[in-house]
């Protein structure tokens, strides 16, 4: 008797990841090469010579790969998210009204 052979996907719930990218670091290299890529069509579009224009995008694009592997493992999936969000935490609270804590009760 024929069973049908079906895949088992076993990657459930486990994180993107690619070439050892994780999460949003995959989102930023692609808009980082992307805007290379522009910078690429426009230095061309204003009659730059050809090395030029091969020469600044390519170094602008290494560096922006390395920044991005550099990002992911320093701070790997979740760590940039937070360290942002660690920013916006305020250093200190300043409370310039005084609050009497002990309040009279109100018996009828």
């Amino acid at each position: 008797m024929n069973t049908p052979l079906y895949k088992i996907n076993k990657g459930i719930n486990k994180p993107l990841e690619f070439k050892g990218l994780q999460a949003q670091y995959i989102t930023w290299l692609a808009a980082g090469l992307c805007s290379v890529l522009l910078l690429f069509a426009l230095l061309y579009l204003c009659g730059l010579p050809m090395l030029l224009c091969l020469i600044i995008p390519g170094i602008l694009a290494a560096c922006w790969l390395a920044l991005v592997f550099h990002l992911n493992g320093t701070y790997g999936r979740y760590g940039l998210m937070k360290r942002s969000a660690r920013r916006q935490v305020p250093a200190r609270l300043v409370c310039r009204t005084t609050i009497s804590l002990s309040q009279p009760s109100h018996h009828s």
